[in-house]
């Protein structure tokens, strides 16, 4: 009865934690539908709807370390409880906003505090589940946010029709306010109390993370600001600051850590191959992902012509089958490992080409439905890879250090997201620009079909390249557990190694770790 009690309580936390992130990510696909509306209301200039959208980007990915360093070295629940208020709060403010200029603080605060949540979700899970309960929590987790990412702009183009093209926008930040008020009642009473990491893992290290933080700006600032519309290429010098404050970061923490003092990120995690390639084919793979339902929409909506509730519900059926992927994916990926990646990889590409092929050579009035039709097979093979990554990719993390570990692969899906749609969206708007000046309304869809493969093409692409790499890790992982087996080490396997063998015990987690520790 006491274990039953105790597998309530840890499943309730984790539906707080998993429900609060997906609000947090719902934010950042429902509020583009509502830039129209805001630069009708607020008189907003483009530059001024773009840094609504690129300065929660900028401030959710600069929060992302730091608060998942703060969780692991104090205590998540209160990070957690901080983060939550400050969205709610902030959420509010955007919804009362009376001019543009008060929106775009606000907004940018709301960034922040969905970055200070985030980390505490992940090192939370990581700290309640263990083995193929881990995976199936992890599964259910990728579910509920692939559903709330795909779902986004359904959801904000039907509060735009509620509330009507003037100030609909509101209601995208009103939304949040009751909601985080309810998950802020149930997140201090469910959350579990009592911090982490052992006593000589306090010290947070300020210089640090000022220099990852600046790192990261600079690293993000030139994509997010990238709208397809041009643009001065003085904006590209910042990724010159990057590469300065990128190895400035480095090797402070090399000192700071000779000197016996705990760093912002323990660069041996990296050695870890089962996190290292995880980092990898996500931060790739979502380089691919927001880009392609970006494209979809413009598509859809200037293209084709479509309001932007029709056109977000064409993405409901990747919604459903990622949902159901990633909620099978948890439950097998311990047997499976990475070769259920691989699998959902394959799928994702193949679903996304007949995305491409709908959009150009349907006629208009069967397009959304048969652009709806791809989605299923790309959402199912969505579901077998966001989640088994995630799992295969903390398998082998402490919990003490699950935290920023979290986080920094939190971080390479934002760096991806931005890097991949500043990509995406210059292709699409350069061909659009090019073929469609002075054209008849025949001539302008051939411009956008031609726009939407070519932007297509590119994510595509990006989904191969994970592929491969997936390809690359499950195969060196074969020949590892068979060197293993030849070598009558079969004792310990390694976390989806592709042999189906997935490291359950929890008295061994974190050995790979401390073994590379010890060899630095």
């Amino acid at each position: 009865m006491e274990q039953r009690t105790e597998d309530q309580q840890r499943w309730r936390a984790f539906g707080v934690c998993v429900a609060v992130a997906a609000l947090t990510i719902l934010d950042l696909s429902k509020v583009n539908v509502g830039l129209p509306s805001i630069e009708q209301s607020l008189d907003a200039t483009s530059s001024s709807l773009q840094l609504i959208v690129a300065g929660y980007a900028l401030a959710f990915g600069l929060a992302l370390v730091p608060a998942g360093r703060l969780g692991d070295l104090k205590n998540r629940r209160l990070l957690f409880v901080i983060g939550l208020v400050a969205f709610t709060v902030s959420s509010l403010l955007c919804a009362v906003a009376p001019t543009i200029e008060v929106l775009m603080v606000t907004r940018i605060l709301q960034g922040f505090a969905a970055g200070t949540q985030m980390p505490q979700v992940i090192g939370l899970v990581q700290q309640l589940f263990r083995g193929a309960e881990r995976g199936r929590a992890f599964g259910l987790f990728g579910a509920v946010i692939g559903v709330a990412t795909a779902l986004g702009p359904t959801i904000g183009g039907g509060l735009i029709a509620l509330g009507g093209e003037q100030d609909g926008w509101r209601l995208l930040f009103w939304m949040n306010v009751p909601l985080g008020a309810v998950a802020l009642f149930f997140a201090w009473r469910l959350l579990p109390r009592g911090s982490q990491g052992a006593a000589s893992d306090r010290e947070l290290d300020i210089v640090g993370i000022l220099l990852l933080g600046v790192a990261i700006v600079s690293l993000m600032l030139p994509f997010v600001t990238t709208s397809g519309g041009g643009g001065s290429a003085v904006r590209w010098l910042w990724l010159v600051v990057f590469a300065v404050f990128l190895v400035a970061f480095i090797l402070w923490e090399q000192g700071y850590k000779r000197r016996g003092k705990s760093p912002v990120v323990h660069f041996e995690l990296f050695r870890l191959s089962s996190y290292r390639n995880g980092l990898v084919i996500v931060a790739v793979y979502f380089a691919a992902l927001p880009a392609s339902f970006l494209m979809v929409t413009l598509y859809l909506q200037e293209g084709l012509g479509l309001a932007p509730v029709f056109a977000g519900m064409v993405s409901i059926p990747f919604a459903i089958t990622s949902a159901v992927g990633s909620y099978i994916g948890g439950r097998v990926v311990n047997r499976i490992g990475r070769a259920l990646v691989v699998a959902g990889l394959a799928a994702v590409v193949v679903g996304f080409v007949l995305l491409m092929l709908a959009a150009v050579l349907t006629p208009p009035e069967v397009t959304p439905w048969a652009m709806a039709g791809a989605f299923l097979v790309g959402g199912l093979g969505g579901g077998f890879v966001v989640s088994p990554n995630q799992t295969l990719t903390l398998a082998e993390i402490p919990v003490e250090q699950s935290g920023v570990a979290g986080s920094m692969q939190q971080l390479g899906q934002r760096v991806g997201t931005a890097i991949g749609t500043a990509v995406a969206t210059s292709i699409f708007y350069g061909i659009v620009r090019s073929e469609s000046s002075g054209s008849g309304s025949g001539d302008r869809l051939d411009a956008y079909h031609d726009a939407f493969r070519s932007g297509t093409t590119f994510t595509v692409s990006l989904i191969a390249l994970a592929l491969v790499l997936a390809v690359l890790d499950l195969l060196v992982r074969r020949r590892a557990a068979k060197r293993d087996e030849g070598a009558g080490g079969g004792h310990g396997s390694t976390a989806g190694d592709g042999s189906g063998r997935h490291t359950a015990d929890r008295t061994t987690e974190g050995d790979h770790v401390a073994e590379a520790r010890r060899a630095d």
